[in-house]
């Protein structure tokens, strides 16, 4: 049953608990870790450390996502909010800092008195503060966070949607998704909106092997210590002996796959136990460790996966350098 705590009178947080058959964080490092080849879900990055670095990956210049997307909501905000009949509520899946989601609550408080931002996030750290920023911000902003995986929260039901709902599925998030996985989140979502409800879906196009690597592995090694804290969480949460040094962290653009896939590769070999697990596993120089693979997409990818569960094309918006699209979708 989902836990409800009122932080003031237009914050509240509710908790959803893992559902049963979800992995948990124990359960998926054990899984991930005796698998051939190795793997660590990309979800159980953003804990405090992860997500602090994740802010700062989004300011490298090399890592031009977040700056593309910020730049279409700067432009074209006004017209998105507009685009379904006001008054609208937000919903946002991975709000983070929802730094660019304050483009979109300036443009929607234009138009309309009061607002209400539900924001879903598995960080609840992150999700706190974000929240408890925006209401300080925003005096006719209430926000309904609700902490817990995407999958978790969408099929427990808790999600309450009031009136007409905008949701979000920003900063290329849908890419990190196998795509068996991203239609299932897709249709989950769908099924939580009604028809006339928006999904405003921010993708990362197709581009060369080179601008796409260097996105995912910046010079000043920001992006590394962000793959390697996965390895330091499970340190600190299970009481595993993992030197994070030690493995370097690796990114190759598949192009058969359309996807930049991450890696943290041995540099010499180990035996890493996980006391917690009680579980002993070796790992040889130079294997590799999955830990994230982040799609690429055409404008009609994302117009056929939208369609897959149960959404119609509306607009869509490229930066000007053609490196990113922000897609709205609508809910037949």
């Amino acid at each position: 049953m989902a836990i409800r705590t009122a932080l003031s009178d237009r914050f509240e947080l509710i908790t959803v608990p893992r559902m049963r058959g979800v992995p948990s964080f124990a359960e998926d490092v054990e899984r991930g870790l005796r698998s051939q080849p190795k793997r660590l879900p990309c979800k159980y990055f953003y804990d405090e450390v992860g997500s602090a670095l994740f802010d700062a990956i989004t300011h490298l210049p090399e890592y031009y996502l977040t700056n593309a997307e910020a730049e279409i909501l700067a432009k074209w905000g006004w017209q998105i909010v507009r685009l379904l009949d006001a008054p609208v509520d937000f919903l946002e899946l991975g709000s983070g800092s929802a730094a660019k989601t304050r483009l979109l609550i300036g443009e929607a408080l234009r138009v309309q008195t009061a607002l209400r931002y539900s924001p879903i996030d598995i960080s609840t750290e992150a999700l706190h503060a974000s929240s408890l920023a925006l209401v300080e911000t925003y005096p006719a902003l209430c926000v309904r966070a609700y902490a817990g995986d995407y999958f978790d929260v969408l099929e427990s039901r808790a999600v309450q949607l009031d009136r007409k709902t905008l949701a979000m599925l920003m900063g290329s998030n849908i890419g990190n998704y196998e795509p068996a996985d991203a239609r299932e989140l897709l249709g989950l979502l769908g099924a939580a909106l009604r028809p006339g409800d928006g999904l405003l879906l921010g993708a990362d196009l197709k581009k060369d092997r080179a601008t796409l690597e260097l996105a995912y592995d910046d010079p000043a090694g920001v992006t590394a210590a962000f793959d390697r804290n996965i390895l330091a969480r499970i340190n600190r949460e299970l009481d595993a002996d993992f030197e994070p040094r030690n493995f370097a962290h690796v990114a190759r653009y598949d192009e058969s796959r359309a996807s930049v896939d991450s890696f943290l590769e041995a540099r010499a070999s180990a035996e890493i136990y996980v006391r917690s697990l009680g579980l002993r596993v070796g790992i040889a120089e130079g294997e590799r460790i999955h830990t994230e693979s982040s799609y690429k997409f055409t404008d009609a990818e994302i117009v056929e996966l939208g369609r897959t569960a149960g959404f119609r094309p509306a607009s869509a918006w490229h930066d000007r350098a053609d490196r990113f699209v922000v897609h709205l979708l609508v809910r037949e």
